[in-house]
This record gives C-alpha cells, sequence and structure tokens, in this order.
C-alpha cells in the first residue's frame, strides 16, 4: 500500500498530463449535440406519426 503523500503526489502529476480542450472545441461540440438531438428528435417523431397513422389504418381497416 502507497504512501499518502506518494499517492497524492502521483495524482497530481497524472492530472499535470491531461490536455484539456479548448473553449472553441468546447462550444463546437456542445453545438453539435444540440443539432443532432434536434435532427433526432424530428426523426423519431416522423417515424412514430407514420407507425401511428399505419397502425390506425390497419385496425380501422380491419377492425
Amino acid at each position: 500500500m502507497a504512501n499518502p503523500f506518494q499517492f497524492l503526489q502521483q495524482t497530481r502529476s497524472e492530472i499535470a498530463k491531461v490536455v484539456w480542450p479548448s473553449r472553441r472545441e468546447v462550444l463546437v461540440t456542445t453545438a453539435m449535440v444540440f443539432v443532432l438531438a434536434v435532427v433526432f428528435a424530428i426523426f423519431f417523431f416522423f417515424v412514430d406519426w407514420l407507425i401511428r397513422n399505419g397502425l390506425e389504418l390497419i385496425l380501422t381497416t380491419f377492425g
């Protein structure tokens, strides 16, 4: 088991190796996530609408 002070020293050295994204990269990827969420929401809305109308047509025709 490592000494707690060694652990903290090793942790600090590992954190120093982390490469953080730039502000621009964060903004671009956040915008991409929101745009894709809207695109998929619209897509699944229309898929749901088609399935619902198809089922209603089948049930009214044969029900």
